[in-house]
């Protein structure tokens, strides 16, 4: 490998002939790795990691169209990576035979476990025609290096019965000669810089059957190191509950906006906040959090040292819902340290997250058909990152979850556990209302697996969804749930029913 030192000073290492005029702009973005895989021929390959992933990991696959965009499918002949990035990872792993997985073990590895950004960069280097080859031995060797055991045995079984002996006898020669042991530190992040500028920030909260939780939080944003410009709050209390002037009684550095929700679901709600909204970012909030006074500083100060366009912060379990900043700070210290890392977003969250507005803007909003379910926040992160934003795990801003028992917009969720005249109807439901069984999984967790997969990869979540409910159920559980199977094989496609009625309608966001 060769050095290139950026204008600021940093060593980067290459292999190949990269454009070396898109080093130091490239340096001082988000990556960590750079590449063109996707142009010379290794987009979507080594398929058979879906057996592990199935549909619940972002960067399953490649995404199209975006420059540059997130990839773990580096060529090994061809990429730029920080030298200290490198000297972390200690390099490939020569227990591989082949080139190419090499490549797709080290950069999978920074992605998915070690807070490391691979980014595909289309013009960085000469387009190529390679075609992928992987053994199956190597294959093996990737899976019991990465995963638990039973996912290589998963992965036998659906090769097929008639491939099983070459399978098994693949997974036996890995397993005598294995992948090297993964480095499990992770990648130290950077020292985050003071703000440039004066952004303005808002933040968005829905509310209901909460205001109480919510004057806590509204008097943690008035502390804030870095003041807010404006909080819209979207509260659904019922007009009968509803106490009309408790915000009246606090007076904030901020603007804020209260808005009286009359449709339903949170996922309207923020996007009715959003229409008001006149910021450089915005903040997503729930009401039960509690948040430092570094909270709204640490996220526009991570987005601008990594040059990332949007960020899920960390969220903390409380243990009760009377805790409060100083039980926060000692969960901290018992924390695992894995979570403290950077890289790229694998999940997001709407109660602690902050995204440049431009990028709100491109989205519209959340996409209503989540309403009543679940899974509008995961929706909005994919979307994100499917545009083209670079959405990072920010360790830095942290908020405490409060989870108390009763209120929130998940009270409309509940009732879809609901059967007979007290059932409140869901708006997935559409014109077609439950009736006997209840649709599983969620009809919007189905909805979403479909709006983003193609159907060989629905299919695979299906394999695996009733794999785990067979196999890794509690012990003692499994003749009980084999007999359950056809009840709740109805019940699936009872979920893919509702499903499909949301896709025909497309998202939505009023």
């Amino acid at each position: 490998m060769q050095e290139y030192i950026t204008s600021s000073g940093e060593i980067l290492l290459y292999v190949g002939r990269p454009d070396f005029s898109l080093l130091d702009t490239l340096a001082e973005g988000p990556g960590d790795l750079w590449h063109s895989g996707c142009q010379q021929g290794f987009k979507n390959a080594f398929k058979e990691i879906i057996y592990q992933t199935a549909t619940f990991w972002w960067y399953l696959n490649d995404f199209e169209d975006i420059d540059p965009a997130i990839s773990w499918r580096i060529n090994s002949e061809a990429f730029v990576v920080r030298k200290s990035v490198w000297e972390h990872l200690g390099g490939f792993d020569d227990k591989y035979e082949g080139g190419a997985i090499k490549g797709f073990d080290l950069a999978y590895h920074m992605l998915r476990n070690l807070g490391g950004i691979p980014l595909n960069v289309s013009k960085l280097f000469p387009k190529e025609n390679n075609v992928v080859y992987i053994t199956s031995i190597d294959r093996y060797r990737f899976y019991l290096k990465h995963y638990k055991k039973h996912h290589s045995y998963y992965m036998m079984l659906r090769k097929g019965l008639f491939s099983f002996p070459a399978e098994y006898n693949a997974f036996k020669k890995a397993q005598k000669d294995p992948a090297s042991k993964k480095v499990e530190d992770v990648i130290p992040s950077r020292k985050i810089k003071n703000i440039i500028g004066s952004p303005k920030v808002c933040a968005v909260i829905p509310t209901m059957r909460r205001q109480d939780f919510m004057l806590k939080l509204l008097n943690d944003l008035d502390k804030q190191t870095y003041p807010l410009h404006q909080v819209v709050l979207v509260d659904a209390t019922p007009p009968d509950e509803r106490k009309e002037d408790i915000y009246n009684s606090i007076d904030t550095v901020y603007k804020l906006t209260v808005l009286w929700q009359t449709s339903k679901g949170s996922c309207r709600a923020r996007n009715e906040a959003i229409e008001v909204c006149n910021g450089d970012y915005i903040i997503f909030g729930d009401d039960d959090i509690r948040v430092p006074a570094d909270f709204v500083e640490n996220h526009i100060r991570t987005l601008q040292t990594y040059g990332a366009d949007a960020a899920n912060g960390l969220d903390i379990r409380a243990k009760s819902p009377d805790d409060d900043l100083d039980d926060l700070q000692e969960y901290l210290r018992d924390y695992d340290k894995g979570f403290f890392k950077v890289g790229a977003a694998q999940s997001f969250s709407n109660a602690n997250s902050c995204v440049k507005m431009k990028w709100v803007r491109k989205l519209v909003g959340n996409d209503i058909n989540y309403d009543g379910g679940y899974g509008e926040d995961s929706d909005f992160g994919i979307s994100l990152t499917r545009k083209g934003a670079i959405v990072i795990h920010n360790p830095h801003s942290v908020n405490l979850h409060l989870k108390p028992p009763a209120g929130g917009y998940r009270w409309w969720g509940e009732q879809a556990k609901v059967i007979g005249r007290k059932r409140k109807s869901q708006p997935w439901e559409l014109n077609h209302p439950v009736q006997g069984l209840v649709p599983k999984p969620s009809p919007t967790i189905m909805y979403q697996v479909m709006k983003f997969h193609d159907d060989t990869e629905v299919k695979e979540y299906k394999w695996k969804y009733f794999f785990i409910y067979l196999f890794q159920s509690k012990e003692g559980t499994i003749f009980s749930r084999i007999l359950k199977l056809p009840t709740r094989l109805k019940q699936f496609k009872k979920s893919q029913f509702y499903a499909k009625n949301l896709l025909k309608l497309g998202t939505r966001h009023y």
